[in-house]
């Protein structure tokens, strides 16, 4: 730009000077010349610098637009390392959290060591003192005290005889009974195999954006608040991307709460007016499926027609869980084991059926009747309509009235099948260890025990007893025993093996 005006102001000077030199005609054409010739440089040099300062504009947006590129790639590189050093802190506090928690555990065995050993002293020494005070009765016996003392020792002399026969009698029908029942279950249960998966008490809703989470909170909780109340279940809104998590131990209310926030959120309008009125239109949409999946259970298993009513409960069943079993499909799968089993056994299919799908329809309303779910199950069934025996094999599934026909008795047999089939169900952690701690302690409860040990997840008892106080015979008869006092004094799903042992050994060192 600067040679350009340098060329302009040498032009203006030769022309001032051609001025003098020249005639006027001259001069003149020279002066028309020169101002054509400025006014092109000067054309000339406007052109230069608007493309200059265009040049400069593209190269400052551009260097703006790389720097915004930079500044967001910088950004997405933090929030990545900010995010696994979240996860590593989480992993972190899980395993200090298990840590403790065995810890805890390691210590409530030392505690229950502590007890056991404190009892067995003082059995010990309420030992010593019954023996000392039947040294002394002994000195003054009378004849028919003698009677006595002799008859008891002759019991426990024969009781071995007895033992014995006993276990004859055992084996031989425990051989023919145990062949046909496991040839019954086994081709029922291979006819039909169903997977589970547990049910949980936590739904997640997906967001957009975490802007939404401030939607749903609305100004001063209000909107949070009113969902709450309306839904009957509780909002987790942490730090989670894009997630919220609706928590109610009611599958039925987490349902309905889970459909109304995807309505919310998919619609984007979240205030308590509009709240409400999703959870009613949602409420008619859950209703409806229960209905529908009623009417699909029946299809399944085969029955043709049910009550409307009756229908709607078993509907209910698929949001009930037992131990993290769906209901529902627990109903579906007794009611295809009982009728396999039944058709083997040469019994009424048809009635079976439709006992075993509606055994646990008590568990649909027995929070808000008084009584057991069978006994509520079995009202209600006799009043839309079903037979006696109907009423009875749904009465009796867990035992609480007489089995009237063989029809019962299989659909209890096909309720624990289905129960006790590998991960079925669960247990809390609290209720598995008491069951355990039970399990454990009627073990004991009876004489000459060593040791007592449950093992594979409490469904298998083994006890250790003192070899020099009890013989092979003995041992037999006090498996029998113990099974029969964990039967009467438990709650279980599934069988409990009772195994008992007896080890003798002598230790010698040489030196």
């Amino acid at each position: 730009m600067m040679l350009v005006v340098g060329i302009a102001v040498g032009l203006a000077a030769g022309l001032l000077l051609a001025y003098y030199l020249v005639t006027p005609k001259a001069v003149t054409k020279a002066r028309d010349d020169l101002h054509n010739q400025l006014k092109a440089a000067k054309q000339d040099a406007e052109t230069i610098i608007k493309r200059a300062n265009e040049e400069a504009d593209h190269l400052r947006k551009k260097a703006l637009i790389e720097g915004r590129e930079e500044l967001h790639k910088l950004r997405e590189e933090q929030e990545r390392d900010f995010k696994n050093d979240r996860e590593e802190l989480k992993q972190w506090e899980e395993r200090i959290s298990r840590r403790e928690d065995n810890i805890d555990k390691k210590e409530e065995s030392l505690d229950r060591t502590r007890q056991q050993l404190e009892i067995e002293r003082v059995n010990v020494e309420n030992m010593k003192e019954e023996a000392e005070k039947k040294l002394f009765r002994l000195a003054e016996l009378t004849m028919e005290e003698a009677r006595d003392v002799v008859l008891k020792r002759v019991e426990e002399v024969y009781e071995h005889d007895l033992a014995q026969s006993f276990k004859q009698l055992k084996d031989h029908y425990d051989e023919e009974g145990n062949r046909y029942a496991k040839w019954v279950i086994v081709n029922s249960i291979q006819r039909y195999a169903a997977d589970y998966a547990g049910d949980v008490t936590v739904s997640t809703v997906s967001l957009p954006s975490d802007e939404m989470k401030g939607r749903i909170i609305g100004r001063e909780g209000r909107n949070i608040r009113a969902f709450e109340k309306l839904t009957g279940s509780d909002l987790v809104i942490d730090d989670t991307p894009e997630v919220v998590v609706v928590s109610c131990f009611n599958p039925l209310r987490r349902a309905i709460a889970k459909m109304t926030l995807d309505k919310l959120v998919e619609d984007g309008r979240i205030h308590p007016a509009r709240i409400e009125e999703m959870y009613e239109k949602s409420k008619k949409e859950i209703y409806n499926e229960i209905k529908e999946a009623g009417q699909e259970a029946l299809m399944k298993v085969g029955i043709p027609s049910m009550h409307p009513e009756l229908v709607k409960l078993l509907g209910r069943l698929r949001f009930r869980t037992s131990y993290g079993q769906n209901v529902l499909q627990h109903s579906v799968e007794v009611a295809h084991l009982a009728s396999l089993m039944a058709s083997e056994l040469g019994l009424n299919v048809d009635k079976v059926k439709r006992g075993a799908i509606l055994h646990d329809v008590g568990k649909a309303i027995d929070h808000e009747i008084e009584g057991s779910h069978s006994i509520i199950g079995g009202e209600i069934a006799k009043r839309y309509g079903e037979k006696s025996q109907v009423v009875n094999m749904i009465q009796y599934h867990h035992g609480e009235t007489e089995a009237l026909t063989p029809e019962a008795v299989l659909v209890a047999a096909a309720d624990a099948v289905s129960a006790s089939r590998p991960g079925a169900r669960r247990e809390s952690l609290d209720m598995y260890i008491k069951r355990l701690e039970n399990l454990e302690g009627i073990a004991t409860s009876f004489k000459h025990i060593e040791k007592a040990y449950a093992i594979q997840a409490g469904r298998e008892i083994r006890v250790i007893v003192e070899p020099e106080k009890i013989d092979d015979l003995l041992a037999e008869k006090l498996a029998i025993d113990i099974a029969k006092k964990i039967e009467t004094e438990l709650e279980y799903p599934g069988v409990i093996k009772v195994t008992v042992i007896r080890e003798r050994r002598s230790v010698s060192y040489a030196s």
